[in-house]
Parts: C-alpha cells; sequence; structure tokens
C-alpha cells in the first residue's frame, strides 16, 4: 500500500473542522521563535536542552537539577460533557478534568520527567458556571484524583471568566505542570534509539482526549445521538467520556528498575504517526497491535474512515508506547502488567528512512506526515 499523503490524514481532522497541517505549521513557527530564547537562561544560572524542541515537554537544566515543563488543553472534550450532562448528570466533569490532567503529566513523563506539581487552568464564559455545586464539586474532585494518581501536588491554577470568547455554558480545560528527571538519569529524548530496539505498546482507554470534535459530528448525525447503544450495550456518550489513563505510574517504576528505555512516546493527536515522533532517520515497524476498544471501531465506521485515516485520527487502543534496547521488552511488558495496564511487545525500530509500518492492518506512514520539527 502507497504511504498515506501528509494531506490524507488530516482529512479528517478536517471534516471536522481541524486542519493538522495548519496547526502543525503553526507550531514550527512557534519552536522557531522560542528556540530564539534560549540564552535567556543563562541568567538564571541555568540552561535550555534545546534537543528537548518539538518533544513532549521542553527540559532544561538549574541549581544541578534537571527538570521538564509542559502545557496541555483537554480540548473540546467538555463540550460532549455540557452536552451530556441532562442524562449522565455532572461525572462527565470528573472525567474531563480527570482527562485534562493526563494530557498534562503523560506528556510530562514522555521526557523521564517525573510530575511535580500541576497547574489549572479553567476558563468559562461566566462566572455563573460555577453557581452548580455538584458541577463544580465533580470538576474539582476528578482533577485532584488525577493529581494523586499522577503523585503531583495540585499548585494552584487561574480561572478567568471569559464573556464572549468562551460560551456561557461552557468551560475550557487546560494546564501546566514540571516535573523532575531523576539525579543521575539523562532526559528522555531518543539520542540512544537504534535498530533492533524494542517497540511496547500500552493500551489506552478509549478516546482520551483526542478527536472529541469527530466524535461530535459523529453523534450529531445518529438517530439517536450520544445515546445510541454500542454492542456492549453502553451508550456511545458514556463510552466517550471514559478517562484517560495515566502512565506516570508505569514511567516512574521503568525508571526505579533502570531499565534501558530510550525514548517514550504519548498516543493522542495524530494517531500512530505519533512512534515516529524521534527526528532520527529510523523507521518503526508495528506487528502486532492492540484490541480496538468499541468505541473508536464505533466511530471509524460511523465517520467513514479508511485504515490511513482511523490510524493518524485515533489512538485505536495504544495510548502510550515504550521503546527499549533489544531483550527488554518482555520486561517492559511485564512491568505494566503488574499495574493493570494492558501491554504488548508490539515491534522494532528499523533503519531508515523515517516511518511507520502497521504491517497488520497494511498501513504506512512516512516522515512527511509527521514534521513538528522547528525551522532555522
Amino acid at each position: 500500500m502507497a504511504p498515506q499523503s501528509p494531506r490524507g490524514h488530516g482529512s479528517a481532522y478536517g471534516s471536522a473542522g481541524v486542519d493538522y497541517d495548519t496547526l502543525d505549521a503553526g507550531k514550527r513557527n512557534a519552536l522557531t521563535e522560542a528556540l530564539a530564547t534560549s540564552g535567556l537562561l543563562a541568567a538564571g544560572g541555568g540552561r535550555a536542552l534545546d534537543d528537548s524542541r518539538g518533544e513532549p515537554a521542553f527540559v532544561f537544566e538549574v541549581g544541578g537539577q534537571t527538570l521538564g515543563f509542559v502545557l496541555e488543553t483537554l480540548g473540546t472534550k467538555s463540550i460532549i460533557a455540557r452536552q451530556l450532562e441532562a442524562t449522565l448528570g455532572v461525572q462527565g466533569y470528573d472525567a474531563v478534568a480527570y482527562d485534562t490532567v493526563a494530557a498534562i503529566v503523560n506528556d510530562l513523563c514522555c521526557v523521564g520527567a517525573l510530575p511535580l506539581v500541576v497547574n489549572a487552568y479553567f476558563a468559562t464564559g461566566s462566572s455563573d458556571w460555577y453557581a452548580n455545586g455538584e458541577r463544580n464539586a465533580a470538576l474539582l474532585s476528578g482533577w485532584r484524583r488525577a493529581c494523586e494518581d499522577a503523585g503531583a501536588t495540585w499548585g494552584g491554577g487561574e480561572s478567568p471568566a471569559l464573556a464572549g470568547l468562551v460560551s456561557s455554558d461552557d468551560i475550557e480545560l487546560a494546564g501546566s505542570a514540571v516535573g523532575l528527571v531523576p539525579s543521575g538519569r539523562d532526559p528522555i529524548l531518543g539520542a540512544e534509539l537504534m535498530p533492533g530496539d524494542e517497540i511496547v505498546l500500552v493500551a489506552s482507554s478509549g478516546l482520551h482526549t483526542n478527536g472529541a470534535s469527530l466524535a461530535r459530528r459523529v453523534a450529531a448525525r445518529l438517530l439517536d445521538g450520544y445515546g445510541t447503544l454500542l454492542p456492549s450495550g453502553r451508550s456511545f456518550g458514556e463510552a466517550v467520556l471514559d478517562p484517560s489513563v495515566i502512565y506516570v505510574p508505569l514511567v516512574r517504576a521503568l525508571l526505579a528498575r533502570d531499565l534501558p528505555v530510550h525514548y517514550l512516546s504519548h498516543i493522542t493527536g495524530h494517531g500512530l504517526l505519533k512512534l515516529m515522533r524521534p527526528r532520527r532517520e529510523l523507521g518503526y515497524e508495528i506487528r502486532s497491535l492492540p484490541e480496538v476498544p468499541e468505541v473508536l471501531a464505533f466511530l471509524v465506521e460511523h465517520a467513514g474512515l479508511s485504515p490511513e485515516a482511523a490510524y493518524s485520527t485515533f489512538n485505536m487502543g495504544t495510548g502510550f508506547a515504550v521503546y527499549c534496547a533489544a531483550g527488554s521488552g518482555a520486561e517492559v511488558v511485564a512491568l505494566a502488567t503488574g499495574l493493570g495496564l494492558g501491554a504488548q511487545l508490539a515491534g522494532t525500530v528499523t533503519p531508515g528512512p523515517r516511518r511507520v509500518v502497521l504491517s497488520e492492518v497494511g498501513v504506512e506512514f512516512e516522515s512527511d506526515d509527521l514534521d513538528l520539527t522547528p525551522r532555522g
């Protein structure tokens, strides 16, 4: 099968009003401008690790310690929680708060930084949003629970009311975090990746935080909307709101066990294209894929997505990927399984060119499909 074109993987998002090609160009431009400020850290006795530019989190050194920093957003999934409030109650806000923290800390731990502090950003269109005490309590409960599961302190945050910018019925969720790379360890930035390394895929719980715009579009076309039943008997809306998995405990265990982990990838936007996030001329051959959660299979069917579009839009059952030295994949799988996570030794790193091969579904992606490298 011919490699999927860059425009092809964006088409599913495009139908939901999201143009990832344009967004990625904007990200590259922002990274280029950010790179120009790296030297300013020296004034405070620090040093920017510019090799982390374009990775899931920014890494810097100060005071003899290596730290990671990240800011992430939930996206539009909170709209689904609002749309389902009348039928499922306020607990959808517990789920999306948990999702937001998961998006933050899962990105942070990709560089080997374990979260210390998480801050919250809750933006509403009106302060009246908080008048519903049960809804607000659910939101706060989900955020706190996720911080506890990640082992991070909730430091504080900001909660602006943005009339005219955010709908008065909605809430925009985002946040930031700082984490510490354990003493004596280098950050995980892919420098040690080599052909022969093994790739372990760790299971997702469903939609996670990516693809909510397309899920809303599909729901609007269904006769019973979010109430449509899946094969298991659960409603589509209930399944869409399943909270994301937090992978920090796995990374913490990998580092504590001192396993030879060469790279970590949080599988979110762009789906399994994210398997080739390392900026190296290497290939990533996946011979065994996890079972696709029923909610994602349902979305793929009703959105009419090809395998190429499906695997570059949704996580399709893979929430996290661990790249480790040859012979250590089985131990990574055992460690993940012991933590209650589904995991499988799924493939290997190969010599270049840079590409992802999903042989089980006959899909191949090439390097031009995913380019977040800063220019200049």
